[in-house]
């Protein structure tokens, strides 16, 4: 379905009203269509589990690959392309199999090697809003030939790419423009919220839908108050367009448990105000004083039947490869 939605984006980019209704099927397809989407259905049906890896996370570079055990995407792509490849392939995935990047937003950390991957693998689109493509093409030195590969995608109105359907949903960020991502396929649900200051009441209804769960979690406060950062740099880490910081993950996932989340992934951990121990031990204490039993996300067997799993993922190395089966 993604290549349908490249041309009606590109025929019909101003009809809203138009993309919406193709975009949750209320328009007939053509014959061709309807075989697209009905592979897309077939996909789904036959889903095994979400398998998923960082190869970093944080200010120095954000990337991570989502989909099952026949390809999927990128999530930003702020991390060497070399280092990505030679993860992927040494797992399994062919690059062939990459369908595209999907960005969460136009900071050089998440989109520093984008031209570079689309380049070097034809077949890769860059999915991302039209606000976000010019952002990203004012700030940063950039062929404008980057166009050429990108798909316009629109918040909460939903695509499906690598048999997964896709919802992206706004957050509060600095940058022009700023997004979360929610993956469904085979019954479970994935959410990527990052570099985001506050947790909307948008960003909240896609996230405490989440099965799995990546949330920021970027700053001890007190780390940051006694740091080393100037005082409007703090200012802007702090602000609602900044960042999360440890408790505000904790009480979040705290406040919103359900009995389907089972795992959660601490991303985007500050080098100079954090450490990933300070960040799992909030996140711990918050969901124990609920009474939730909470594992390492080691895959020991004590670990096992916890209540819920917790990772910090790895700043600049490749977290483990998580096959997550309900």
């Amino acid at each position: 379905m993604s290549k349908h939605i490249d041309k009606f984006c590109q025929q019909r980019l101003g009809d809203r009203r138009w993309i919406e209704k193709y975009a949750v099927g209320e328009l007939d397809f053509n014959d061709e269509d309807s075989q697209t989407q009905k592979r897309t259905d077939d996909t789904q049906d036959h889903w095994k589990a979400f398998h998923f890896v960082s190869f970093g996370s944080g200010s120095s570079g954000n990337c991570a690959f989502l989909g099952n055990e026949n390809g999927g995407v990128l999530i930003d792509a702020g991390v060497d392309p070399d280092h990505v490849y030679h993860d992927l392939e040494a797992n399994g995935i062919r690059l062939s199999n990459v369908k595209g990047i999907l960005l969460t937003h136009d900071h050089a950390d998440h989109i520093r090697y984008a031209y570079k991957i689309v380049r070097e693998n034809k077949h890769m689109r860059i999915y991302c809003t039209p606000r976000l493509m010019g952002g990203l093409l004012r700030h940063h030195n950039v062929s404008r030939r980057i166009k050429d590969y990108q798909v316009s995608i629109f918040k909460e109105i939903p695509f499906f790419l690598a048999g997964m359907k896709i919802t992206a949903f706004d957050t509060s960020h600095d940058a022009i423009d700023n997004m979360g991502f929610s993956f469904e396929a085979g019954g479970s649900n994935f959410v990527v919220a990052t570099d985001m200051g506050i947790i909307t009441e948008r960003a909240a209804h896609y996230m405490q839908q989440a099965r799995y769960l990546m949330i920021e979690s970027n700053y001890d406060r007190n780390m940051l108050d006694n740091g080393k950062y100037p005082e409007y740099l703090k200012a802007r880490v702090r602000s609602e367009k900044g960042h999360l910081d440890n408790k505000m993950a904790a009480e979040f996932v705290a406040q919103h448990l359900n009995e389907g989340l089972k795992w959660v992934f601490l991303c985007h951990l500050s080098n100079d105000n954090n450490t990933p121990e300070v960040a799992l031990a909030c996140m711990r204490e918050m969901l124990e004083s609920k009474g939730v039993t909470v594992g390492d996300g080691s895959f020991a067997a004590v670990e096992r039947d916890k209540d819920l799993q917790v990772y910090a993922l790895p700043r600049y190395d490749t977290s483990t490869w998580f096959i997550l089966e309900d």
